[in-house]
């Protein structure tokens, strides 16, 4: 299709000399930005697929895809409900679950929490939890005065593993003198690290039959946890439980829950999509300029090679394996500088972080202790492919208006 006369000339357009230098920065500039462009994009959108995907898999691995509870208080006599709710199609484990907000103390130290009472057996089959216990053992937690909590609350509080904290509930004993407020002091068997600093912060753990104590629910439970085979069929499996558990009982899937916070990320990674792409579209104007300009230089060229028995066809071609080739070698560029990029984000963060020694990405801000990123392989193409449509449209109206240049006109004045 392209001769090697052409790509010879075409190459020898893009190599700068001392008279068009101007031009050749022009047309590198615009291969800079169209590299810069697909890194970007790259690097953003695997951040927020990382973004996504991590935080889903926390709020996964702690909550229960869909959750059953009772219109009243709590939830008694569930055991009949949780055994039909076992024999669902589609649902692989159903936890009782007790929770209530407290406030942790700890030598003269507070901090607001919420406990969630489970069974022993639950917790240490919740693999996010039972695989990041960073001190202490699950298999102390039984009895009723066992706790685990997470390593950032523990930070605040002071407190190590074998310490003991207090749990002050506000929804404490009627007296004739007023609400007393439920005070007990529990001991920390374990502490988890789950990478995500609400959970790490906020939640303890406590044995269900303690926290019922602790609650005064007796026997009762504030709802039940279903887990399903796949989590994202839950709003279709909502039909099917509540076909089990009836109209009294109230069921919320874990996508209803946290509709608000997946749905401004999405609107987060369209709009960043969106405004980076600019970047490639100003680079794609800047191949035009240079072009143009390199057309008008090449003139007296474009008329010797016409009256030597150059075709149009042949000119257009010249000019347009130049241009291609900025967007071509530019979007190569990118993608390799974008993939490098993405998969070592977080040695370049600490390493930045520690150069600057500022913190870059607060987990108090970011809710993740870590900066993830996953590529996406159907994104990267996306991108890859725009870029390089982009760089071949940018490259059509200079190669035409250099096949279109008059021989005589152009020598004229030579």
């Amino acid at each position: 299709m392209f001769s090697a006369f052409e790509w010879m000339l075409a190459m020898r357009y893009l190599r700068a000399r001392r008279q068009e230098g101007f031009i050749s920065v022009i047309a590198w500039f615009s291969l800079l930005g169209i590299g810069l462009g697909v890194a970007t994009l790259i690097i953003v959108m695997s951040v927020m697929n990382g973004f996504r995907e991590e935080l889903l898999s926390r709020i996964l691995g702690i909550n229960g895809h869909l959750n059953v509870s009772a219109q009243s208080r709590s939830l008694t006599d569930y055991e009949p409900l949780r055994e039909r709710l076992q024999a669902v199609p589609g649902v692989i484990a159903v936890s009782p679950l007790v929770e209530g907000q407290v406030m942790a103390t700890h030598n003269g130290v507070s901090q607001g929490a919420v406990v969630r009472g489970l069974e022993p057996s639950d917790l240490r089959g919740r693999e996010l939890v039972a695989s990041n216990i960073v001190a202490g053992d699950l298999s102390s937690f039984e009895g009723n005065n066992s706790i685990v909590i997470g390593r950032r609350l523990a930070r605040k509080l002071g407190v190590p593993v074998g310490g003991n904290v207090n749990l002050i509930s506000p929804k404490g004993t009627v007296t004739a003198f007023g609400t007393v407020p439920r005070m007990k002091s529990y001991q920390v068997v374990a502490l988890f690290d789950v990478g995500m600093y609400e959970y790490d912060s906020g939640f303890v753990f406590m044995p269900l039959e303690a926290a019922q104590v602790y609650f005064s629910m007796k026997k009762g439970i504030s709802n039940l946890e279903v887990f399903l085979d796949n989590p994202q069929d839950a709003p279709s499996m909502t039909r099917d439980i509540a076909k089990v558990t009836g109209p009294s009982m109230r069921i919320h899937d874990w996508q209803r829950a946290n509709a608000s916070f997946f749905n401004a990320i999405q609107v987060e990674r369209n709009v960043m999509f969106l405004i980076l792409t600019l970047i490639i579209v100003v680079a794609a104007f800047n191949i035009i300029s240079s072009m143009i300009m390199l057309v008008k230089d090449k003139g007296s060229d474009i008329a010797i090679l016409r009256t030597m028995g150059a075709t149009r066809g042949t000119i257009m071609r010249i000019f347009f394996i130049s241009g291609t080739s900025i967007g071509v070698i530019g979007t190569l560029g990118g993608f390799v500088a974008g993939l490098s990029f993405a998969a070592n984000i977080e040695t370049i963060r600490q390493w930045i972080q520690g150069l600057t020694g500022s913190d870059l990405f607060a987990a108090e801000i970011y809710f993740l202790s870590q900066l993830p990123a996953v590529v996406d392989p159907v994104e990267v193409t996306a991108i890859v492919l725009m870029a390089l449509g982009l760089s071949i449209l940018a490259t059509l109206y200079p190669s035409w208006r250099a096949a279109r240049t008059d021989p005589a006109e152009a020598l004229r004045y030579e």
